[in-house]
């Protein structure tokens, strides 16, 4: 029997605690860039420093150059393969990584809430690849592809996913799940008609139907779907 009085207020917490996966990512991306403009600043590392960012660029930047060098002379080398995943970690500005977290807060949360954190490093960590083999397949000569939009756009699939799910299982339009893609990248193609901008929106898009495609697998009940569906065929 609870020994708590009736009518008593429960306390609860005013916002709901972020999975610890979501906050270690956004950490990690923080704690990067912190790094890169206290060098510049020359707060941090000495005179040096201030060349810390072209040099990660260089070193942990996905390059389609490299990527098909790579593919031609059948020479996968560990550092350049490690590019495929670091460089969502290394971005061109504060303002630039500041947005990315933003997003791996908001869509971080909602998944990772439903698929667990694993599952969302997952998404994140294997979309960023898939949206950059995207990128060397779909742009010739890109300039090296660097921030965490295409692994953040990943989160948008899985979020999507779980949307489109939803929609499914009370008979509404399935259809209006994919309104936030289709609105993101409707503003992202109208800015770079605007203003002008490179190709890396193929490398969100790519990201994003990573996403989409792997919480077939790691949404909850998903993979148990696939299996009977199999079985039926």
């Amino acid at each position: 029997m609870s020994s708590q009085p009736p009518n008593t207020p429960v306390n609860r917490a005013p916002v709901n605690p972020l999975p610890a996966a979501v906050v270690a990512l956004v950490l990690i991306i923080i704690a990067i860039e912190a790094v890169f403009s206290l060098g510049a600043r020359g707060i941090l590392g000495g005179p040096e420093a201030i060349g810390w960012r072209l040099e990660a660029i260089q070193s942990y930047a996905f390059s389609s150059e490299i990527f098909w060098w790579m593919q031609e002379s059948g020479r996968w080398l560990p550092e350049h393969l490690l590019r495929f995943v670091s460089y969502p970690f290394v971005h061109g500005a504060f303002s630039h990584a500041l947005f990315v977290c933003v997003f791996v807060l908001a869509m971080g949360k909602m998944v990772g809430e439903v698929m667990g954190d694993l599952a969302m490093v997952i998404i994140f960590m294997l979309s960023g690849a898939g949206g950059a083999l995207g990128y060397a397949l779909l742009v010739s000569g890109g300039q090296p592809l660097i921030g965490g939009f295409p692994a953040v756009y990943g989160l948008i699939g899985a979020f999507t996913f779980l949307l489109w799910r939803s929609l499914a299982s009370v008979g509404a339009q399935q259809s209006r799940a994919f309104s936030l893609i289709a609105f993101l990248m409707g503003a992202q193609l109208l800015f770079g008609l605007l203003f002008g901008g490179q190709k890396d929106w193929v490398a969100d898009l790519a990201g994003f139907a990573t996403g989409f495609g792997l919480s077939f697998f790691l949404a909850p009940g998903g993979w148990a779907r696939i299996r009977n569906r199999i079985r039926h065929d």
